[in-house]
């Protein structure tokens, strides 16, 4: 593989603002659930559940709109603002359409919840959740389109900085809300619903008037002209997002249902496995970001037709994967111990974590790669694989395996917990080969000019 310092340079500074901005984005999940907790354990399982159904689907439109990332980089790259303009218009359109079809998915809440066996108490604070916060299910799509059309002109510094408005709208609108203050109903974990509702508004209007004064979005002009619902034009990215979206939903509701599967095996287990998922799944940040910022790239380099210098970049991201996964891999091994206890004191849940974040430690290069391998196929808008590949090996693979090492004696005897992480690191490896092989053959069956 070749290794460009220029565009590892590049790279890294499209994905640091993109970290910053997921990073802070999790701390707001962070914050809702400390403050909830702090009520009372009914209103933290409540808070878990509505999340554990609404955020799947809330992901998953969105998911939809970031094939806008890719569409535009290509545009940017190829210096076509009719393209950046005609796909911009119409995918506020496609957010609107998207949003209806939420706040319709919310409707069928509480048939999900009612199925699920809880308290009524705790059914009844979940649906109360749902029904607030799909109230800014229009915001969060809204700011995802502005969100994806910035980035794919290279512009991922914005993200970040209203993120912390974002960031600085939670902590007060949670505090308002659970507890009743300034004339407000004490609502408990369900006020943290409209505390998210708030704040994805607020950051939709702070993405918006960004956009608006900016020299270099230029979203007056981009925006002036406004063309009727082009249906062809919002299909193209829903075909490309689609895959995207499935990928994106595949793997939340894969971490979702393991603890599920587990729950029979009592709290340790679960606390155990819970802890390694949040470690993990914060450390995913890292090379997720990577992966946005190589579709940005991989997307301008193509509408350039600087082919050449995409091959570059494909391999130098390739090499960057690596050595992220390396240090995420350390610290995992490293901190293990320290991490595990500012999570819980119980000697036997720290026990069972530390060992979990071992298996961890062996899936960081897989997972680094396929999301990898992932951007590179979005900056190139060729996602349609992306989707039955990560069923397959989520899926399948990984959760097959994992299901029959966790609860079975078919292999080796019942593992509990570690059987699934184990069809984890199986179910990433299968995918990260599969996706490098997807992109090596884009190339192979369809070379690219001057390539």
């Amino acid at each position: 593989m070749t290794f460009c310092s220029w565009e590892a340079k590049r790279l890294v500074s499209l994905a640091i603002p993109v970290f910053l901005a997921q990073v802070t984005l999790v701390l707001m999940s962070v914050v809702d659930t400390i403050m909830a907790g702090q009520v009372s354990p009914t209103d933290l399982a409540a808070l878990s559940i509505a999340t554990g159904v609404w955020n799947p689907a809330m992901l998953a439109l969105q998911g939809i709109l970031l094939a806008l990332t890719g569409i535009i980089a290509q545009f940017s790259g190829a210096g076509d603002k009719t393209g950046i303009s005609h796909y911009f218009q119409q995918g506020l359109y496609l957010a609107g359409v998207l949003s209806v079809l939420g706040l319709s998915i919310a409707y069928f809440a509480d048939i999900i919840i009612l199925k699920l066996d809880t308290s009524p108490a705790i059914a009844a604070m979940a649906y109360d959740y749902i029904h607030f916060v799909k109230w800014g299910i229009i915001g969060f799509l809204v700011f995802s389109v502005y969100r994806n059309i910035t980035e794919g002109m290279g512009m991922t510094k914005p993200a970040f900085y209203i993120s912390l408005i974002g960031l600085a709208v939670n902590i007060p609108a949670n505090y308002i809300f659970i507890y009743g203050k300034l004339g407000m109903p004490a609502l408990g974990g369900a006020g943290c619903g409209i505390a998210t509702a708030l704040v994805f508004s607020a950051m939709a209007i702070a993405q918006v008037i960004y956009c608006q004064l900016s020299k270099k979005v230029d979203a007056k002009t981009l925006l002036a002209n406004f063309k009727t619902p082009q249906f062809s034009t919002m299909w193209t990215i829903t075909k490309v997002g689609i895959p995207i979206s499935l990928a994106t939903f595949f793997e939340v509701t894969l971490f979702a249902c393991i603890p599920l599967f587990i729950a029979h095996l009592g709290a340790v287990a679960v606390a155990g496995h819970q802890i390694a998922a949040s470690v993990t799944t914060l450390l995913f940040m890292m090379p997720l970001s990577l992966s946005i910022a190589i579709s940005i790239r991989i997307g301008n380099l193509y509408g350039q037709h600087h082919f050449e210098q995409l091959k570059k970049a494909i391999s130098t991201s390739y090499i960057l994967a690596m050595i992220i996964a390396a240090v995420l891999a350390a610290i995992t091994f490293f901190g293990r111990d320290i991490i595990s206890q500012l999570y819980t004191d119980d000697a036997q849940v720290i026990a069972l974590a530390t060992s979990i974040m071992i298996l961890a430690c062996i899936y960081q290069l897989p997972d680094a790669l396929q999301v990898s391998a992932n951007g590179i196929l979005r900056g190139l808008k060729h996602t349609a694989p992306i989707s039955y590949i990560t069923f397959i090996s989520y899926w399948l693979i990984g959760f097959s395996l994992g299901f029959i090492l966790a609860r079975t004696d078919w292999i080796v005897p019942a593992m509990g917990p570690h059987g699934f992480w184990v069809g984890i690191i199986v179910g990433l490896s299968v995918a990260a080969i599969l996706l490098m092989l997807t992109v090596a053959n884009r190339f192979k069956y369809e070379p690219l000019k001057n390539a």
